[in-house]
């Protein structure tokens, strides 16, 4: 069994693939803030504003999985956020690479996060790994982090990157948020709902980070999306009708989402239709490949 280490294993994905971890028998450790007693994960110390980490694990496991990074809908988009969005990926970043770089070690694989939201937020194409990147603030921050997990390839390790697409749970994230108002009667698609969303069932993510760690062909980047997209009003009302309630308020229009979120509104309108082939071309198999099958599991 192979031995992992986790940034970002307190947040929604990392808890979940911890426990897909230690159910298949692997050892699991986290790097996090602080120690949690209570928790029979064992979890290393780092201080990434400081520069600081505890190397007692250096010897003792095979594969990072890389997920730290502060919530992108965590918050509002102000100067001060942005700027924790982008170092709690860059800096903890750096601050592994140059650990790994200065220290021995047993690490032959890092499997990182990012997101689809390289891409931009409106595309008419179906984008794949070689489609061209924007110019928008979060592809900013996504291009600099994949381009600094690129560099551990230089200390001869395998590199896989994963960019994800909306996870969906029932434990948080996406799913949670929208079933909110649709709990209170105030449930509603947002802009046009015409704007399709690239989407994955939290499982199939885990299985997919699993797979990116054992199979040794796989290196480069990968798109961590379901086959088959669906549009923001769709999944609105799929939602709803597993909850049982109706979807009665007309959309929220676009100006609203900007003068509620700021900039962070065209995240949230982003129209993506992303491309799964390349994944699926080295052999990972879904569970959830579309929206109904993943709502089903999601809300029984």
């Amino acid at each position: 069994m192979t031995s992992y280490i986790i940034s970002g294993g307190s947040g929604l994905v990392g808890k979940r693939l911890s426990e897909t971890l230690l159910e298949k028998g692997n050892t699991v450790s986290i790097l996090g803030r602080g120690n949690d007693s209570s928790s029979p994960i064992k979890k290393y110390k780092w201080d990434i504003e400081k520069s600081e980490i505890d190397k007692s694990w250096l010897k003792e496991t095979d594969t990072i999985i890389h997920l730290a990074g502060a919530g992108v809908a965590a918050k509002k988009w102000t100067a001060s956020y942005k700027k924790e969005i982008y170092n709690s990926r860059i800096q903890s970043t750096k601050l592994l690479y140059e650990t790994l770089k200065n220290n021995p070690h047993t690490i032959k694989t890092i499997v990182a996060s990012s997101a689809i939201g390289i891409y931009g937020n409106d595309s008419e194409k179906l984008l794949d790994e070689s489609s061209p990147t924007s110019n928008t603030f979060l592809a900013e921050v996504c291009r600099d982090w994949e381009n600094e997990v690129l560099k551990f390839e230089t200390l001869g390790i395998r590199v896989v990157i994963l960019r994800t697409g909306i996870v969906l749970s029932k434990n948080g994230g996406f799913v949670s948020e929208i079933s909110k108002p649709i709990k209170l009667f105030v449930g509603a698609a947002l802009g046009t709902g015409k704007q399709l969303l690239s989407w994955i069932h939290i499982d199939d993510l885990c299985m997919m980070y699993i797979q990116s760690a054992i199979d040794e062909n796989m290196t480069g980047i990968y798109n961590a999306v379901a086959p088959l997209p669906e549009s923001n009003e769709t999944i609105t009302k799929k939602i709803a009708a597993r909850l049982h309630k109706p979807i009665m308020l007309p959309n929220i229009p676009s100006f609203i989402m900007k003068l509620l979120f700021g900039e962070m509104a065209a995240m949230i309108l982003a129209n993506q239709n992303v491309s799964c082939e390349k994944i699926q071309k080295v052999g990972f198999h879904f569970k959830f490949n579309d929206i109904d099958s993943a709502l089903k599991d999601l809300f029984q």
